[in-house]
């Protein structure tokens, strides 16, 4: 995020800007094709990754100055003008702030030499992705999961729809409480083991599938259920409260929505006869859920760890004495740190099971948008955007304006992160004028941008990392999921739900 205001200012020619925009659409294909190419995600990824580097280093877009560390930031320079402070290389020599010069100024602190791409990296998400795998894996070993799984499946009756509502609906709270990578993890799990037991694992594509597009249904419901709803939402000044009234209607419509769509399209059924239904109940009062577990006190102690994972997550915004900052990623590791002193002498094991290639793939895919960002591809996504807007200063936007945002957002978020691209679309919206909460009532523009950023992620398997994740738990259990077969599964889901957005925006929130 940061990285894409640092590089707005420089001028980059619109050849390089194309040139790495072919290269964009070039590792979408690539990815598409991912199958017929032999290669694995993370491999694909790295080659344009390298190559986005090396052209980058040649056409002098990249930033190769050293990182200041340990600086203090100074953010009122108007107040400081004609004032003296130290400079920021730390050369000791004084010189006056010139207010119009910046906006902040970082004096004290020294310069630390840091390879290029390693800012690019959003290491929080690859810190939630390799904590809550980890912390999962070894959790699972209690038994508790499974324990968990057997419990839903026998609230459901061994009925396949009402354990898919279950677990949609589990999916859903997840999402709005943890973060989507966290929450498709954990209830992914649960579904393998329900299935498996109730022998109907040629289901299970369809489950996580549906898991996987209600993750990023979940992500809107409140201002901290992700990246892009802070951002967004503290730019226009939208309070939490405020945010959660006017999302939670359209959350519980989607939700029910998308649940009713991939039953009927993947003919999950609830049971129709008394005699199936009565064999179902049967099935699942033989399923002794104490049966996996090999140790009361480990159980116990895992179950204490996933309540304390779960409220810590959950409110990792707000903890005290600058704990906070460390974030939901360190929270993660600390967990699956934890978790591993059980098995400490033989850690080795959980760590092979580790998805390398997806962490692999995430680390080559933010490098990639990094250079993107220098480039000025996504500034020139928002440039278009912006130049086919009519009047974004008016409370109640323009119902062309509103489209155009809503499903531009979305598509791009689709193909790159989401989170740079609110970040930019936010401010444009704020340099533009468009009216905030702060203001009295804020333009139904703003929530454009936090539905088509949230909701592009189910277009693709790359829009979002919950998509990819679930993709990676289908690859895991054997079951076939191209780059293509998800797009074309998961787009009719996708555009229905981003209908309904910019009806429910148009109708509720201009």
């Amino acid at each position: 995020m940061y990285s894409l205001f640092a590089s707005s200012d420089a001028h980059v020619a619109g050849g390089i800007t194309a040139m790495f925009a072919v290269l964009l659409v070039a590792l979408i294909l690539c990815l598409a094709l991912e199958e017929k190419l032999h290669a694995k995600k993370s491999v694909i990824a790295g080659i344009f990754a390298i190559v986005c580097l090396l052209l980058g280093a040649v056409c002098g877009i990249l930033p190769f100055d050293d990182i200041v560390v340990g600086s203090h930031e100074m953010t009122k320079v108007e107040e400081l003008a004609g004032e003296y402070v130290l400079d920021v290389d730390n050369n000791h020599e004084p010189h006056p702030i010139d207010e119009q010069e910046a906006d902040t100024v970082h004096v004290d602190g020294h310069r630390l030499e840091m390879p290029v791409y390693i800012p690019g990296i959003n290491w929080a998400v690859i810190a939630i992705i390799l904590g809550s795998s980890l912390f999962v894996d070894v959790t699972s070993r209690s038994g508790l999961f499974t324990w968990l799984a057997l419990r839903v499946t026998k609230l459901s009756g061994g009925d396949p729809l009402k354990l898919l509502y279950c677990y949609g609906i589990t999916t859903v709270v997840f999402s709005a409480v943890l973060n989507n990578v966290t929450a498709m993890i954990i209830v992914g799990s649960l579904t393998a083991v329900s299935l498996e037991k109730l022998g109907r694992r040629q289901q299970l594509l369809a489950f996580l599938l549906i898991e996987g597009l209600l993750t990023n249904i979940g992500g809107l419901l409140t201002l901290i259920s992700s990246v892009p709803n802070i951002i967004v939402g503290t730019t226009a000044g939208i309070s939490f409260l405020s945010f959660f009234l006017k999302a939670a209607p359209f959350v519980v419509v989607a939700t029910a929505l998308t649940l009713w769509l991939g039953a009927r399209f993947f003919r999950i059924r609830m049971l129709a006869t008394e005699e199936e239904r009565s064999a179902a109940r049967e099935l699942v009062a033989g399923f002794d859920e104490n049966d996996g577990v090999q140790s009361w006190g480990f159980f116990f102690f895992s179950t204490a760890m996933l309540i304390l994972f779960i409220v810590l997550i959950a409110t990792a915004s707000v903890l005290p004495a600058n704990i906070n900052h460390l974030g939901m990623g360190f929270i993660a590791l600390s967990f699956a740190g934890v978790m591993l002193l059980r098995y400490k002498s033989d850690v080795d094991t959980f760590y092979k099971s580790v998805d390398w290639d997806l962490l692999g793939f995430f680390m080559a895919l933010f490098v990639v948008i990094y250079v993107m960002e220098h480039a000025h591809v996504l500034a020139t996504m928002g440039t278009v955007l912006e130049s086919v807007m009519i009047d974004i200063k008016q409370e109640s936007a323009h119902w062309r304006d509103t489209v155009v945002l809503l499903w531009g957002s979305a598509i791009c978020s689709s193909v790159t992160d989401n989170i740079p691209l609110a970040a930019m679309l936010s401010s444009i919206l704020a340099e533009l004028g468009a009216p905030t909460a702060i203001g009295g009532s804020e333009s139904g523009l703003w929530w454009a941008v936090v539905f088509g950023a949230n909701l592009g992620g189910n277009l693709t398997p790359i829009g979002s990392a919950s998509t990819l994740v679930a993709v990676t738990i289908m690859h895991k259990h054997d079951l076939p999921m191209s780059f293509l077969a998800f797009v074309k599964a998961a787009l009719p889901y996708a555009a229905v739900q981003l209908v309904l957005a910019t009806f429910y925006v148009l109708l509720f929130m201009r």
